[in-house]
């Protein structure tokens, strides 16, 4: 069971009873975890999904490997990484400050999430250590402060290592990051260009198209040919998800040269982009791409991919 699926199957109507599923839902994270090896929950939560036992000897799969990669050759530097804090700094140095979407605040203090802080508007509101827990205020009349503060303190306690059995969660320093809301000329969200890298090289370019309204994804290959499957929670068909054909950014080749660059300290990453009005911007950098939990459809595609990423379990055989 997934938060945002939990949280859908019980009817979200308001805040209010968005804590109370959150409630629910850490009570039930606690029931089933509490007397388990980080292995067999991993193993536990994929049965749960796929409806097999993933292979962690010899993974095939895409999402077995990620399993695998989540259990295997954690580094201290990834916890650095997934931080969408902290990561600004490393990126800074390693590429310069002009690809960072500009900071308005942050604060590990849910009570410092007012007014007087956030004064710089549009913005986006989101928490550093884990997914999907972010607000956009381009209208600070309409903001509920209270409404908002309260939602932060959820976030603040929200156990990602617990849900994902990703290392790379446990240890970061929980807060809350104000940034830009990056808008084109029309006023929309720019696309979000998320690209995996396999041993160093770019096999797919995943873009997120126009999110606040047709909501596609397309995924590419590295030179920007379609690829015709899917890859998401939501299990759809690609056909389903697929939107009208786009053409690469303007600062594709750069999004690809900076990603190779990062991706040499792994053996699977997905680095993420945005494109505004020709100008880049770093999104975030992600280890296990949905956790390793997210369909391909057609299924035998997980195969396909899988054996194209190398991990040292098959090195050995």
């Amino acid at each position: 069971m997934e938060l945002d699926k939990f949280i859908k199957d019980n009817n979200y109507r308001s805040d209010v009873h968005y804590f109370l599923c959150r409630c629910l839902y850490e009570a039930w994270l606690l029931k089933n975890y509490r007397f388990k090896s980080r292995e067999k929950l991993i193993k536990w939560r994929y049965k749960q999904i796929f409806g097999k036992d993933p292979d962690l000897e010899k993974p095939i799969s895409m999402n077995e490997k990620i399993q695998w990669l989540k259990l295997n050759g954690y580094k201290k530097f990834y916890t650095i990484c997934a931080d969408k804090y902290a990561v600004r700094e490393w990126l800074s140095e390693k590429f310069g400050e002009q690809y960072l979407i500009p900071l308005y605040f942050h604060t590990d203090n849910w009570r410092e999430i007012n007014h007087n802080n956030i004064n710089q508007f549009p913005c986006i509101i989101k928490a550093n250590h884990s997914s999907k827990d972010y607000i956009i205020v381009r209208d600070p009349n309409n903001v509920d402060w209270k409404g908002l503060q309260r939602r932060c303190r959820f976030w603040l306690k929200r156990n990602y290592f617990l849900e994902t059995q990703e290392v790379q969660y446990r240890d970061i320093k929980r807060q809350v990051v104000v940034e830009k809301l990056l808008q084109t000329k029309e006023g929309k969200i720019p696309n979000d260009y998320k690209l995996h890298f396999f041993n160093g090289e770019l096999k797919i370019v995943y873009v997120s198209i126009d999110r606040e309204g047709i909501d596609k994804r397309n995924l590419y290959d590295a030179d920007w040919n379609p690829l015709y499957f899917g890859w998401s929670g939501s299990g759809k068909s690609w056909e389903e998800s697929r939107g009208p054909e786009i053409d690469p950014p303007i600062t594709f080749e750069l999004m690809k040269k900076m990603g190779a660059e990062i991706a040499k300290d792994f053996r699977y990453v997905r680095v993420d982009y945005y494109e505004c009005d020709g100008q880049l911007y770093f999104g975030e950098i992600t280890l296990h791409h949905g956790s390793g939990r997210d369909r391909f459809v057609p299924q035998q595609y997980d195969t396909i991919f899988g054996q194209q990423l190398i991990l040292p379990c098959d090195e050995e055989r």
